[in-house]
């Protein structure tokens, strides 16, 4: 049966309900519904039961799913072991030792906020918290504070060989793979879309060029010249949240950090890896490239996360953090604490298989080839990725509906896959960063103990500053397919455009209060 622009029907009414309710799980459950209830003749019960027996069911059961959802359980593990044993707290105290002055402070929490790439939520309370006193002591506004740990918390997650974020986007890669019957390495897949990443990469960059040049601009520069000239962290009537309303690190009672709690599992995580892809593709039977290039992605990710927590929890064992019925409860919360991610990935897989039922994608690509040139197509994901994620609060949620969209239409089109990809990875992160509802906003703000409104309104101006410089890079990308040439490019035009806002809508800050 051909639907026509009726394909269009499922996605656009994930979009929009997702956009209304805010809450992702119920728009894309309906749009899986919708487009079953389309694939059976209208019928709105056999839509029901096929949505469960011929979409949700066969997804989360298939092989390659199910490796998935373990190894994000199994990052969940690592990540609850690793708040259990505190080693993120004795890096930090390490880094702050060494802090002298405002610009250190600043760019020690980047530091560390680079250094905690395997997840967003660990990420933005961790450093937020441990580094708010080191930047209190040198007065660097709270706003100051929540913006570089929110602007390097997700793009280090999407930049990172290795992260929560990595898996989410390698079970939407692999299941469009399936779909289009492209066969590779996911994991490859994804580790070539981090140079075309370019919101995350110049995001990244303007925070070094805000804390390093202090070239601050708009209202973070009226939130820094109070804080340096007066003292006052944050601005009088401002609602930080209270430190019973955040969702701190928990760390054992008495224990004194220490910073080979972190290392050693994410060195062990980070060096298993290399060989267990070489391994799983065959080598060295196969040749080195080609090992790589067959090798399973899901599997050896999987195998290198349980082996770090593993390594994590024997060594909080023996230093007696915890007892091992104390430990198996904590594996159990790592794989609980995942659950949010296991329905939206569910939904996103099942949604995919329904427009590939539709054939929206087939619907999408006659009319992008029809009305715009290729040129601009990463240009138009990224806009409407970056609308999906300000309105409705996640980037989970928007690469989920978007992904799906993205790989078929460059597939026909010839459009760099890996550049499609990442269009919509950096519009998700644009969108989240300047989205008040956004959950990484919100504990950004929290960890810093920030007002929410002002972590907003002084990181704007800062996010669309990137998002301008991506919107060239992705044009240039669009006519050049060369990675190099557009980051170049993006980081030319937002080093001008941060010069120029600084010079005409910054306050300069007395010296003898700069440092």
């Amino acid at each position: 049966m051909e639907f026509g622009i009726l394909s269009l029907l499922p996605p656009v009414i994930a979009i929009v309900l997702a956009l209304v309710t805010r809450n992702v799980i119920p728009a894309l459950f309906a749009g899986v519904w919708l487009g079953a209830t389309m694939l059976h003749g209208w019928n709105p019960l056999m839509g029901l039961y096929a949505t469960f027996s011929e979409f949700i069911i066969p997804n989360v059961g298939d092989e390659w799913s199910a490796t998935v959802l373990i190894y994000c359980g199994l990052f969940g593990v690592l990540i609850a072991i690793l708040q259990t044993t505190g080693g993120a707290h004795a890096i930090a105290h390490a880094i702050s030792r060494k802090v002298k002055t405002a610009r250190g402070a600043q760019g020690s929490t980047m530091l560390f906020g680079i250094i905690i790439f395997f997840e967003d939520y660990f990420n933005a309370l961790t450093v937020g918290s441990v580094m708010r006193s080191v930047n209190d002591k040198m007065r660097v506004s709270r706003e100051k504070l929540a913006y570089v740990v929110d602007s390097t918390s997700a793009p280090m997650c999407l930049l990172a060989p290795v992260s929560t974020w990595v898996v989410f986007v390698m079970g939407l890669i692999g299941a469009q793979f399936v779909e289009l019957g492209i066969s590779g390495s996911e994991y490859m897949t994804y580790i070539l879309t981090i140079p075309f990443n370019f919101y995350s990469i110049l995001a990244l960059l303007l925070v070094a060029i805000i804390i390093f040049m202090k070239w601050d601009f708009g209202p973070m520069a009226n939130a820094e010249y109070r804080a340096r000239t007066t003292g006052k962290l944050i601005r009088d009537g401002a609602e930080p949240p209270q430190d019973d309303q955040m969702t701190d690190v928990e760390m054992v009672e008495g224990h004194t950090p220490k910073k080979r709690n972190m290392i050693v599992p994410i060195v062990v995580l980070l060096a298993l890896i290399p060989p267990l892809f070489l391994w799983t593709g065959g080598y060295p039977e196969n040749d080195f490239v080609t090992a790589v290039g067959e090798a399973d992605g899901g599997i050896s990710i999987l195998i290198a996360a349980f082996g770090a927590g593993i390594v994590a929890l024997i060594m909080g064992l023996g230093q007696k953090l915890f007892t091992f019925k104390e430990a198996m409860s904590i594996y159990v919360s790592g794989f609980r604490s995942m659950m949010l991610v296991y329905v939206i990935l569910a939904l996103a897989w099942s949604i995919g298989s329904v427009t590939t039922e539709l054939g929206t994608a087939e619907f999408i690509v006659d009319f992008a080839q029809q009305t715009a040139s290729p040129a601009v197509i990463p240009v138009l994901l990224f806009f409407i990725g970056a609308i999906v994620a300000f309105t409705t609060g996640t980037s989970y949620g928007t690469f989920a509906i978007m992904v799906p969209i993205a790989m078929p239409l460059a597939d026909s089109m010839d459009i760099s896959m890996y550049l499609a990809i990442a269009a919509v990875l950096s519009g998700g992160i644009f969108g989240d960063h300047c989205s008040p509802i956004s959950d990484t906003t919100i504990l950004s703000s929290a960890g810093a103990s920030s007002d929410l409104v002002d972590h907003v309104n002084t990181q704007i101006p800062y996010a669309i500053t990137a998002g301008i410089s991506g919107i060239v890079a992705f044009l240039v990308a669009g006519i050049t397919e060369s990675a190099v040439a557009s980051i170049l490019v993006g980081a030319v035009v937002l080093i001008v455009l941060a010069y120029i806002l600084n010079r005409v809508w910054g306050k300069p800050i007395p010296e003898n209060a700069a440092a």
